[in-house]
């Protein structure tokens, strides 16, 4: 016992003296925010054992010593910095973060640029909006081999080059967005072996004629001017898993190192497809690279060759010129999962597929393919062909095309082979999507949806929005009924006597806002719904045994823009009390002999006018039973003094005789 107490003596005593000597404390760093304080000046008496401190969106102008031996993080962003003294960090020993973003640090460069050369051991600087050129960067970046992540967004740099970062070597993430930069000298970033993540966005590049950045990761290059990206073939192993090539003036689809892992394609807001045909777009992309490599023999489809052993997952190809789809190019991404071609100008998908060896039409396929956007293009006809090679397809969007479902299902019974699909028909078999989950077919100007439309999908959510010539015939869903889950059927001109839907009990979702509707179809009284969109319909009251019947799960109903009977809100009442959330009852109105009133000022004080209707109604119930009772009386009466009369007649009659 006696040595146990001694030990933890001699633990207890060290501990002490570790403190005395070192100063260190052992509790939760500390931090302090003067975030946003009006300060001209840093405040005076700073705990010396501060941790992290937060000096941002103030009004400081000079920084002088700081006598903060532990601090590791300091944010000095948007204020008025532009003098910083050569000593100001000596004593930030542990300093690992700082941000100077949005000073003035283009002034006074020989004393800042000392000062932040005193600081050997920082990790993050971020040193944005200071309207520094390339000369008084190089300055600032001097003496930091330990940084790690560097950010220099809206500068004034027109240039790079190897110099710039010859003492950072072991940066990880470089920032340098938003400036002016039009040259990038070789030899810039390739020493950086440690480079993962470089953003270029928002300069003045215009080509990319040999990417050599093995190293790099996430590659952004959006908004600049780039009309080519070109690699040069060899067998070394790029690590390259994002490209960001949006919002540039490429013509082609980028040739990518052979060895890849680029997962991630962003190529929207390009002019990718102005060409005639795919076939024209691949033979230029071809002949470009041989030019950019000086290479004689024009054999090999160097695009194609690179892209076949591509493991991209997504391409985005919005806001492009695409006229034909690209089939041979992007059916050669077999892991291909999300394709958005959303907003370009397709017509139509023809399977303009060049055959092998004479043999006919050449089958390709989408393998991965599970999430398809093509909005807004004008599509009017979509080749059966292209329709089979989505064998494994679960999101289709065509909103804002010309889509028609197709009116005849008898090619899909029995059918098991692509021959029993008539191939001149210029409607789309939804199916032959036998995967297809969710679908979008808002604003295609369908005309009729017959029954079995949808039959051997396997669809969770239906978008019929704003088709509003559309007929909907009865056992137009019908497949479909035990899986969907959300339906959208607004602004479709619909009736009530024009909307047959079946027992759905899937459904939790349906939206049939901006119709004509009057009231709920009661086949809704099996389905699982928790949301209700009723909104601008001809709603003049709610079925009360079919709320009730919704009641177990029902949540949310949206009721706004119908013009409900004040005098007849027994169903609001149930709603009321099976607490059913009606987010717009405030702008919902109702209407009374005396005029209109919104919902929630009717609730609050009850229509004197509705009481009175009420009780009048009893009234005059009342009165009738009694006029009709007494009717019945006065004919009784007459009816049994007519029979005694007739009966003193006959009597006087016969005693005459």
């Amino acid at each position: 016992m006696v040595r146990h107490m001694f030990s933890h003596l001699l633990l207890l005593w060290s501990l002490s003296d570790d403190l005395l000597i070192t100063g260190r404390s052992y509790h939760v760093p500390k931090e302090k925010s003067w975030n946003n304080q009006n300060l001209y000046s840093v405040p005076v008496d700073l705990d010396g054992s501060l941790r992290r401190l937060d000096l941002s969106n103030n009004f400081i102008r000079r920084l002088h010593t700081l006598a903060l031996p532990y601090l590791e993080q300091l944010d000095l962003s948007t204020n008025q910095l532009d003098l910083i003294s050569e000593g100001a960090f000596k004593n930030l020993a542990r300093l690992k973060e700082l941000n100077l973003s949005r000073n003035a640090l283009n002034n006074n460069l020989g004393s800042n640029s000392k000062a932040l050369q005193s600081i050997s051991g920082l990790q993050t600087l971020d040193i944005s909006m200071n309207c520094l050129s390339y000369d008084a960067m190089e300055l600032y970046l001097r003496n930091k081999s330990s940084l790690d992540q560097l950010t220099m967004t809206g500068n004034s740099l027109t240039r790079l080059s190897h110099d710039l970062f010859k003492e950072s070597k072991g940066l990880r993430s470089i920032t340098i967005d938003d400036n002016l930069i039009s040259v990038i000298e070789k030899g810039t970033f390739e020493p950086l072996s440690r480079l993962e993540m470089l953003n270029l966005a928002k300069n003045n590049i215009a080509h990319i004629c040999d990417f050599k950045l093995h190293q790099v990761k996430y590659l952004n290059l959006s908004r600049n001017s780039v009309e080519f990206f070109v690699t040069r073939e060899d067998d070394q192993l790029y690590r390259l898993e994002v490209l960001d090539l949006s919002h540039n003036k490429l013509l082609y689809f980028p040739i990518v190192p052979k060895m890849n892992r680029l997962r991630y394609l962003h190529l929207q807001n390009n002019m990718v497809g102005a060409l005639k045909s795919e076939a024209a777009m691949v033979s230029e992309a071809n002949a470009l690279y041989n030019d950019i490599m000086d290479e004689r023999t024009v054999t090999k489809n160097n695009l194609h060759s690179n892209w076949r052993q591509m493991p991209l997952v997504y391409i985005d190809l919005s806001y492009n010129h695409f006229r034909s789809f690209p089939l041979e190019t992007l059916s050669l991404l077999l892991f291909l999962e999300t394709l958005n071609l959303s907003y370009n100008c397709l017509q139509k998908i023809s399977w303009n597929v060049r055959s092998d060896n004479d043999s006919g039409h050449r089958q390709l396929f989408f393998p991965s393919l599970k999430h398809l956007d093509m909005q807004s293009n004008g599509l009017a006809y979509i080749s059966p062909h292209f329709v089979n090679a989505l064998t494994q397809i679960e999101s289709l969007n065509l909103q804002d095309n010309s889509v028609q479902p197709c009116t005849s299902t008898d090619h899909l019974e029995n059918s098991k082979s692509t021959q029993q699909i008539p191939f001149n028909t210029s409607c789309v078999v939804f199916g032959r999507f036998r995967t297809l989950k969710n679908l979008n077919l808002k604003e295609n100007n369908i005309r009729v949806l017959q029954a079995n439309t949808f039959q051997k999908t396997s669809l969770v959510s239906l978008n019929l929005a704003k088709n509003p010539h559309m007929v909907m015939q009865v056992g137009a869903l019908e497949g479909v009924e035990k899986t969907l889950q959300s339906l959208i059927i607004s602004e479709i001109n619909m009736t009530s006597s024009s909307l047959y839907l079946p027992c759905m009990p899937a459904l939790t979702q349906l939206n049939i806002s901006n119709n004509n509707l009057d009231m709920i179809p009661s086949s809704l009284s099996c389905s699982a719904l928790t949301e209700i969109d009723l909104r601008n319909n001809h709603f003049v009251s709610f079925n009360h045994s079919l709320i009730q019947a919704l009641s177990v799960r029902l949540n949310l109903i949206y009721i706004s823009g119908n013009y409900f009977n004040c005098c007849d809100s027994k169903w609001l009442a149930i709603l009321q009390e099976l607490k059913i959330q009606l987010p717009d009852i405030s702008d919902t109105v109702c209407f009374t002999s005396d005029g209109n009133f919104t919902m929630t000022g009717y609730l609050k004080t009850p229509s004197v006018n509705c009481l009175f209707h009420t009780r009048a109604q009893e009234v005059h119930f009342g009165q009738m039973i009694v006029i009709v009772l007494f009717g019945s009386v006065i004919v009784t009466v007459f009816i049994l003094l007519t029979r005694k009369a007739c009966s003193d007649v006959s009597k006087a009659l016969n005693s005459g005789a």
